[in-house]
């Protein structure tokens, strides 16, 4: 039975998104993309490096895979330059899409709420596909889809801290009250048990760059990741057993034993 992920009107067989960021070679971070398995690769405009042109090799590359870009504007901290970032990624890159980053705090990297807001609502007028990497506040993903989102991106913690789903009520509050809505966890994990965690929660896929690209061995990381959102999908859609206070039997208990009858 086919369960794509669709984001914006585009199906993707892989609910995998890779970033492109932090890899000690070109190489490694294509070996890591293929061994992840993923439709989706972010490439953050401001963090590439003019003086040894890697940003050719990786743009180079990400058009040989197939992959859909995503462009971000990571590193951005007012409206303006996430705005100004984003229209020269779309004349750069030749795509709408963009994961829209606004950072409100240079400690955490904790996205601005208010900031995030008004920058979509600007992109999303301009007609980009906007996906918004943000905290796990219900009242601050509600008013990014009164302006036009149509996908989530909440945190499962700080941007590179590896430390998993730090709110697990939050983040049940928002599967629950927003159905309907795909849900993207970005940013914070550190192991695929904890991609396999939120999946089985619910949530529609996975995006993460530095668990991948700071492992000893990356491709390896990436394809232990692949596995791990794989697996908790097949758990979310056949369904997790009700937790129980007390025991219960696996082997009924009523009537003789076959060998009695």
């Amino acid at each position: 039975m086919s369960d794509e992920l669709t984001l914006y009107g585009k199906s993707f067989s892989s609910r995998f998104l890779l970033g492109t960021a932090l890899y000690a070679s070109p190489q490694i971070m294509r070996d890591a993309i293929t061994a992840s398995r993923c439709d989706i690769v972010t490439l953050g405009l401001r963090r590439q490096n003019p003086a040894n042109r890697d940003g050719d090799a990786i743009w180079q590359y990400i058009q040989q895979s197939g992959c859909t870009l995503l462009p971000n504007t990571a590193g951005c901290r007012s409206v303006k330059e996430a705005v100004t970032l984003a229209e020269m990624s779309r004349e750069l890159f030749d795509t709408d899409w963009i994961k829209l980053e606004v950072v409100g705090d240079d400690y955490n990297l904790q996205p601005d709420p208010f900031g995030l807001v008004e920058a979509a609502d600007i992109l999303i007028k301009k007609g980009f596909a906007v996906l918004p990497y943000c905290t796990d506040d219900l009242i601050l993903c509600k008013r990014l889809l009164d302006v036009g989102c149509q996908v989530i991106m909440p945190w499962g913690s700080p941007i590179g801290t590896g430390q998993g789903l730090l709110n697990r009520y939050n983040l049940r509050t928002l599967r629950e009250r927003l159905p309907d809505t795909p849900m993207i966890i970005d940013a914070g994990l550190g192991a695929p048990s904890q991609a396999t965690e939120a999946m089985e929660m619910g949530f529609d896929g996975i995006l993460l760059n530095t668990a991948v690209a700071k492992a000893i061995n990356p491709p390896l990381m990436a394809e232990a990741f692949a596995d791990g959102i794989d697996a908790g999908r097949k758990a979310f859609r056949a369904g997790l057993m009700q937790k129980r206070q007390t025991a219960s039997p696996s082997t009924p208990t009523i009537g003789q034993p076959f060998w009695h009858q």
